[in-house]
Formats: C-alpha cells, sequence, structure tokens
C-alpha cells in the first residue's frame, strides 16, 4: 500500500487488516483522491471500492482532525453500517468517530450523536434527509470536506440519474432504492445544505453513459476510473440453472438447500417479495432447515442480527429480497440460490456478485419456471453467456413434496392468523 502515497500509519493500519497490496480501483482512485481531484470510480463488487474512498479521506483528516469532516451516502441500512465497520478499524489509530444515521433505528439518539460532530457520517440518504429538516445539523456540516455517494444503481434507471442530476446539480445516486423518485427531494436537501467547496467522491458498481456524463459536467474535473464491465459477473462464478415446474420449485429449493447444509456451504437465497421471504424463511424452519429472514420491512435489529450472524458463521442459510443484493459484502458466501428469477438482468448480476467475492470461487443457481423462458435469455444476452443446466434427478427431488407442501401450508396459516401478512 506504500506505493498509493499513504502516510505510514495508514500503511500500518491496512496491514492489520490484511490489506498489503492495491486492488486495481484503488490503485486507480486513491492518488488522485489525495491530491484534491473529484472521483468517478467504477469496479465489480468485491473489489475494495470502499478502502478506495475510505483511505485518502482518513489521510486528510490525519491532518486537520475536525468533524463532521466527511459524509458518506449509503444506498443500504446493512452496507452504512458495514462501511462504518471499514472507517473505524482503518481509522482506530486515530480514534476516529463514525457516525450510522439510518432509517429503522430511533432519531433522538441519532441527532444527539451528530450534535457532537463525529468525524465521519455514513447515512443513508432519507433519514439523513429528515435530520437535516428536524433538527440543527445543518451548521455541523458547515465544514464537511468530502461527500462520497457510493452507488448500487440498475443500469434501467439511467434516465432517472440524469434528471435528478439535472434537477439537484449534481451527480449522486443510491439503491434500496436511492434513484427512485421519491428520493429527489431528499437528495435536493442534502446536497443543498453542504458546502460547495467540497470534494465529491463518486463509486458505482457499474459506469453508465449518465454517470460518466454526469463526472464530466456535474463535478469539478473529476479523475474518471472504469474498471467494471457493464453486466458482467465474477470470472470465478458458476452459474447453473434448474428448470422446474412452478408448482413444485419450493420442493426444489429445499433438495438444493440440504445439499448446501450437508456440504457445509453458506447461502443466500435471494426471492421477490418481503412476503415471500417470510414465507420461505417459516416454511424451511418448519422443515428443520435452520435460516433467517432478511427484508425492507423487517426492524433494523433483526435486519442487522442476520447479517451479523451470516457473516460470524453461526447462520448459514439467509432468505432475502433484493434489499441484500447490492453492495452488502459477504465473504464466506458460497452459493446464491435465486427462488425467483429477477425481471431485470442487472439485477441479476448484483444479486450473483454476493457470492465469488474478491477472486474467490462461488456458484449461482437460478430456479426457472416455464414462465420465466424469455426473462432467462434476456439475462443470458445481457451477461453474454449462457447458464449452464443442472438436472437433479427428479424422482429423488419430489421425495420431499408431501412435506414440503404441509410446511408451506402450516407457514402460510401462521403467518396470516398472526397479522403479519393479509390473504
Amino acid at each position: 500500500m506504500e506505493s498509493l502515497g499513504l502516510s505510514p500509519w495508514l500503511v500500518s493500519s491496512c496491514a492489520e487488516m490484511g490489506l498489503r497490496e492495491p486492488t486495481p480501483i484503488q490503485a486507480a482512485c486513491v492518488k488522485p483522491a489525495l491530491d484534491g481531484r473529484d472521483i468517478v470510480g467504477s469496479a465489480e463488487t468485491g473489489s475494495g471500492k470502499t478502502a478506495a474512498f475510505a483511505l485518502p479521506i482518513l489521510q486528510a483528516l490525519s491532518a486537520d482532525p475536525h468533524g463532521i469532516f466527511a459524509l458518506v451516502l449509503s444506498p443500504a441500512r446493512e452496507l452504512a453500517h458495514q462501511i462504518a465497520d471499514q472507517f473505524a478499524a482503518l481509522g482506530a489509530p486515530l480514534r476516529v468517530r463514525v457516525c450510522v444515521v439510518v432509517g429503522g433505528a430511533d432519531m433522538m439518539p441519532q441527532a444527539l450523536e451528530l450534535s457532537q460532530r463525529p468525524h465521519i457520517v455514513v447515512a443513508t440518504p432519507g433519514r439523513f434527509a429528515d435530520h437535516l429538516r428536524s433538527s440543527n445539523v445543518a451548521p455541523a456540516v458547515a465544514k464537511l470536506r468530502f461527500v462520497v455517494i457510493d452507488e448500487e444503481r440498475r443500469a434501467d434507471e439511467a434516465g432517472a440519474v440524469k434528471k435528478l442530476c439535472s434537477h439537484a446539480g449534481v451527480g449522486c445516486a443510491q439503491a434500496d432504492r436511492l434513484l427512485e423518485l421519491g428520493f429527489a427531494d431528499d437528495l435536493q436537501h442534502i446536497l443543498s445544505s453542504l458546502p460547495r467547496r467540497r470534494q465529491t467522491l463518486l463509486f458505482s458498481a457499474t459506469m453508465s453513459g449518465a454517470l460518466s456524463s454526469l463526472g464530466e459536467s456535474a463535478l469539478r474535473t473529476p479523475f474518471v476510473a472504469d474498471l467494471a464491465p457493464q453486466d458482467a459477473v465474477a470470472r470465478r462464478l458458476t452459474q447453473q440453472y434448474v428448470f422446474v415446474p412452478a408448482a413444485v420449485r419450493d420442493t426444489y429449493l429445499v433438495y438444493l438447500l440440504r445439499q448446501c447444509v450437508e456440504a457445509e456451504q453458506s447461502v443466500i437465497v435471494f426471492t421477490a417479495s418481503c412476503r415471500s421471504c417470510e414465507l420461505l424463511a417459516a416454511m424451511l424452519s418448519g422443515l428443520g432447515v435452520e435460516c433467517a429472514p432478511l427484508h425492507s420491512q423487517q426492524p433494523q435489529r433483526r435486519r442487522a442480527a442476520a447479517v451479523s450472524r451470516l457473516k460470524q458463521g453461526t447462520l448459514s442459510i439467509l432468505v432475502a429480497t433484493d434489499v441484500a443484493a447490492r453492495g452488502l459484502d459477504i465473504p464466506a458466501v458460497e452459493v446464491v440460490i435465486n427462488h425467483n428469477v429477477p425481471a431485470a438482468p442487472p439485477d441479476y448480476v448484483h444479486r450473483c456478485g454476493r457470492t465469488a467475492r474478491a477472486g474467490r470461487a462461488g456458484r449461482a443457481v437460478t430456479l426457472v419456471t416455464q414462465y420465466d423462458v424469455d426473462v432467462l435469455l434476456a439475462i443470458e444476452e445481457r451477461i453474454g453467456s449462457k447458464l449452464q443446466p443442472h438436472e437433479p434427478a427428479e424422482a429423488e427431488v419430489l421425495k420431499a413434496l408431501p412435506e414440503v407442501a404441509s410446511a408451506r401450508r402450516e407457514a402460510l396459516i401462521a403467518l396470516t392468523e398472526g397479522g403479519r401478512w393479509g390473504r
């Protein structure tokens, strides 16, 4: 890491975290950021983008420590906590103070922590905009030096990016979804509250035309590093599909998961909605398959606990919506199973990006019904490769059909009678 021009203390801090050689995105972006350049950086998931913006911020902070020094806008609550942890670890010699401001938590303790001027604030934009409107936070960001937009965005949202950039006067993006038009007012309010003389670092997993033009027009002579091929999947990812009748899709899922449990593999199962996420998790638990759900309608405490258990290895199966598909870094995940075929090819890429990270091998299996063939073909065309068929023995799979049907029925009754979901 010495080649990046970092201070000795920061090189030592990197070494303690096992960061000895810079990744390509770090090698490309850290030096220009240290020189005061605005940055537009794009690289595949798991490539070290967080350190690429955290390192120059911490080095600048060490020369002029004051709070609030940097604001990082994050696409999702789990990713916000992940970013904060990395700042805290790398900045430990500075005793850097990091504050996480996300929805799903009490605003009063957050407002108190913000009033104490932490060095780094990592926030989701909706909640940070709420604080700017309702508490005395604006004076605290008057001397802010850095704003980071850590962006995970669907490629088909490029039009919304252009409209939002034009409306707000600066480039910004956020998923969960940052770029939904409902966030436009929040983003405009945040950006208008920040000092004009600041350094802006924009990082993304993909580089769209809108993002590139944003870097040219809205930032101050930005340095642009585009290291991510559009809609690319990891090189060491094995991609498979299983063609299943829609009526027995859950039975195939259970069969695949039991194989993973037997092989002691860590798995994320992606599904289409919050309701199906809770239903699948309850069904699997009824079958003796230990798992936890993760979706946007859960209390933040439950979401954080599920992610923490998966990271620590005390949980091997997470059932999640696309809230877990973008930016979440859990290196131990070995298998991704798509219970549904995502309608947008970029969503498929993001889901698969939760495994085979940072050079590791991984496997993605997609359950394809008779209604999903056209969507699968669109995904294959977009990624430029064919998924390989995986053909479990049907007779072996269907042995579990009665118990799976019974467990699903009991889970549905329990969730409905418990008032958690309507019929």
